[in-house]
């Protein structure tokens, strides 16, 4: 695995898509700045040069300051982007935006995706074999055994519209998912754990999902997965024998995390994530092959 980064700019929360001219990668802006409501878009032809094509999206002002997490799917004529609004890390919503190309510009549809969460982020579209679609996320849950950050699901009537019911996906089950020990949440205080950036892969008949954990802003944030026998779970955590897909002991890279998987036209695979750079100033991205061990996905051969 090199340790080089894909593309030396700042872009975390990378998502691959491969259309008929090549590769495209979407990814989140240094967060915090104030003008940060925005996503760039890179091409390649390879999956190793990679080309800014500059901004693709412009969020709105008014429903969020900071957006994040782009993930775009084809659909309905259009292509359409995932991605969670809000105000620094407050007040975050999922959203959707629309563009006739994968190369934008992509559009608001000026609808809150989940309104009734509290926060929200890291929308993951997943199309079934059977054709239905559904939308992995993450969201804040108190009322738990670790308090945080959880995965949940739901399914998308359209691609502006989700069906009611939402389903929970994944809990925190380990210390290495603990954010912040005794951290001041919603005017109480205690370990806070995180489980985001949710995304799914469908193995013959078995479901893996991706998720990061711990704190982005830290060294020992990773990748680990779980599995299911359907979309909607129930999904059981990897075996704590088993090494995270990504981490710090595995990369030598500080805080490795939130990944998207492309699934080439070979079917092989690759995972693309992003990792601090030695300063700990920007997030970068990187990409490796995944390989499969049964159904206990590796970037180790």
């Amino acid at each position: 695995m090199s340790a080089d980064p894909a593309y030396d700019g700042y872009f975390a929360d990378p998502f691959l898509l491969r259309t008929s001219d090549g590769y495209v990668a979407y990814g989140s802006p240094e967060p915090f700045r104030g003008d940060s409501a925005s996503f760039e878009a890179l091409v390649s032809t390879d999956l190793r040069s990679w080309n800014s094509i500059g901004t693709v999206f412009i969020g709105d002002p008014a429903v969020g300051s900071d957006c994040w997490a782009p993930e775009v799917v084809e659909a309905d004529g259009g292509w359409w982007m995932y991605y969670s609004a809000g105000f620094g890390i407050a007040g975050h919503h999922v959203r959707v935006a629309r563009a006739d190309s994968p190369l934008g510009p992509f559009v608001d549809q000026g609808v809150n995706l989940t309104p009734e969460e509290t926060f929200a982020i890291d929308a993951s579209p997943f199309l079934d074999a059977d054709g239905t679609r559904y939308l992995y996320f993450a969201r804040d849950v108190l009322d738990a055994e670790r308090p945080g950050t959880h995965l949940a699901v739901r399914r998308m009537v359209s691609m502006t519209e989700l069906a009611p019911e939402t389903v929970s996906v994944l809990t925190p089950n380990a210390l290495w998912q603990r954010y912040e020990a005794d951290r001041e949440m919603y005017g109480r205080r205690g370990d806070w754990y995180t489980l985001e950036g949710p995304t799914v892969v469908r193995r013959d008949d078995s479901y893996v999902l991706f998720y990061s954990g711990g704190s982005w802003e830290g060294p020992d944030y990773g990748v680990s997965f779980a599995s299911a026998a359907s979309a909607l779970g129930p999904w059981t955590h990897a075996s704590a024998d088993l090494p995270l897909v990504l981490s710090r002991a595995l990369t030598g890279q500080r805080g490795p995390g939130h990944n998207s998987v492309l699934v080439l036209e070979d079917g092989t695979a690759v995972i693309a994530y992003h990792a601090w750079d030695e300063a700990g100033a920007r997030r970068q991205l990187h990409i490796a092959p995944l390989n499969w061990h049964a159904s206990t996905p590796s970037v180790m051969a």
